[in-house]
């Protein structure tokens, strides 16, 4: 059977911790950091956890207690109900978690769907085969809950994208599945599945699903800033970003790449990291979004998987393209392409006066020296010098031709951690960047990308419609 990882931090979960838990034998981690649980921590769980059969996290939950001596004293009546009430809730949905887990990691041992749409539709249909644990709204429902597919939010090759609102108010984007769709039901089975196991405050999150006869489709939480796109290129109504916006945007959207390449297992590889793909929500806070073309990646000492390359045009890593190598330095090189757009706010290619790949044209610039030449005229430049400087040299190493010298996820977080403690510092520190002209200069593999192989992305890549909010 599978290992189970649960990464449960920052959810603002309450009550006490289901003692069911510790009698999952395959639950090999769970993260319950910096949550509003109390109480005392199940003893079967506690022994686990000594004798390392799982890594259990604890810490930033003040009223949780391992002792039953250092508890407070016994609740009222009242407490206990409304403890029990919780524990009995708790206990049900990991049992429903659990289940989920046991009847995807079924699914993924079989060879694949079938080739034909109707005949997949038909094996989602089959509640013995597909159980989310999250909600399942009817076709009916999702009318009412759009007002008849009223507003149109966002369309992509999956399908059309809806504004909707459930029972209590709470926004959602209903993104359904196009009837002319190839590929779209298989696409979206693997999104399903993967956002049953990927939780994080920077991962758009899944409310429920649909499949309802000949209508499937995913509920999400509503992001109603839109995409990264917008702001960048000044799209519609979007509000224009200003640098330090910028700079943690793209650190909260480097948390949600990072936790699919090392806080997943096995590992997650988006394959489709870019602008449209980062939503934002009301607080613009930056939550990766479209796991529909996402692959899982078995790190057993193996540097890359072979596939057929999909993605979309200006952001595919070159040794993907090329050879159909696909490794998580593929979404490190989309993600470089994502901080030069931040920087210059230019897309991934560039019409001056030719089609330019956006990382030749300021791997170009930057050997003058000037970052001025390269930054977006629209963001005021005060303080932002130095960090961008920084960020610029991360972004470029991210694009390095070969996937060998690009940093890791886990890198990236920690140079804009860097560039965000820089931009703060701004009118104190002076930051050399003396080594960034050898870095554009030697590097002559950062990432030449020829018109051709402009064409050929150009030839292979999905379109890059918006993505749902």
């Amino acid at each position: 059977m599978a290992e189970f990882y649960r990464d449960l931090s920052h959810n603002n979960l309450t009550g006490p911790i289901p003692a069911a838990l510790a009698y999952i034998p395959s639950l090999k981690l769970l993260d319950l950091t910096d949550n509003q649980l109390n109480g005392l921590i199940p003893s079967a769980l506690l022994e686990r956890s000594r004798n390392k059969s799982i890594t259990l996290r604890t810490d930033g939950n003040p009223n949780l207690c391992d002792d039953p001596a250092s508890c407070e004293s016994k609740p009222s009546s009242r407490q206990k109900g409304k403890t029990a009430a919780i524990v009995i809730s708790c206990v049900v949905s990991v049992v429903v978690l659990f289940a989920a887990v046991i009847v995807l990691c079924m699914l993924r041992k079989k060879q694949g769907l079938k080739s034909s749409a109707r005949g997949t539709t038909d094996k989602l249909h089959n509640e013995d085969e597909l159980q989310l644990e999250n909600r399942k709204f009817t076709y009916r429902q999702l009318q009412s809950i759009t007002d008849n597919f009223e507003r149109i939010i966002g369309k992509g090759g999956f399908g059309t994208v809806y504004y909707g609102h459930l029972e209590d108010d709470t926004e959602v984007a209903v993104k359904m599945l196009s009837q002319s769709s190839s590929q779209g039901t298989k696409e979206f089975l693997a999104e399903a599945q993967h956002l049953t196991r990927v939780h994080h405050k920077n991962l758009v999150s899944m409310v429920g699903y649909c499949m309802d006869g000949d209508h499937l489709a995913l509920v999400y939480e509503f992001m109603s800033q839109g995409t990264l796109k917008d702001h960048v290129r000044g799209t519609g109504t979007a509000a224009p970003l200003s640098w330090e916006q910028r700079l943690q945007i793209a650190l909260e959207a480097a948390l949600g790449l990072e936790y699919l390449h090392t806080g997943c297992k096995p590992p997650l590889i988006h394959r489709d990291v870019k602008t449209t793909n980062i939503l934002l929500n009301e607080r613009l806070e930056a939550k990766i979004s479209d796991f529909g073309l996402s692959r899982t990646f078995q790190s057993d000492g193996h540097s890359h998987v072979s596939t057929r390359v999909v993605g979309t045009m200006g952001y595919l890593d070159p040794e993907y393209y090329t050879r159909n190598q696909l490794s998580q330095k593929s979404d490190v090189y989309s993600f470089g392409v994502v901080l030069l757009e931040l920087i210059t706010g230019q897309p991934p290619v560039v019409n001056d006066p030719e089609n330019t790949h956006l990382v030749e044209w300021v791997r170009r610039r930057l050997e003058k020296g000037n970052i001025e030449d390269v930054f977006d005229p629209s963001v005021p430049q005060e303080n932002a010098v130095n960090s961008a400087w920084k960020v610029a040299n991360v972004a470029l190493a991210c694009a390095a031709h070969a996937s060998s010298k690009r940093p890791t996820m886990n890198d990236v977080v920690m140079q804009l951690k860097e560039s965000l403690t820089l931009h703060g510092n701004g009118a104190k520190l002076h930051f050399q960047h003396l080594s960034s002209e050898k870095m554009y200069t030697d590097s002559g593999d950062v990432s030449q990308i020829s018109k051709f192989d402009i064409e050929q992305v150009g030839n292979i890549s999905d379109s890059e419609g918006p993505s749902a909010r």
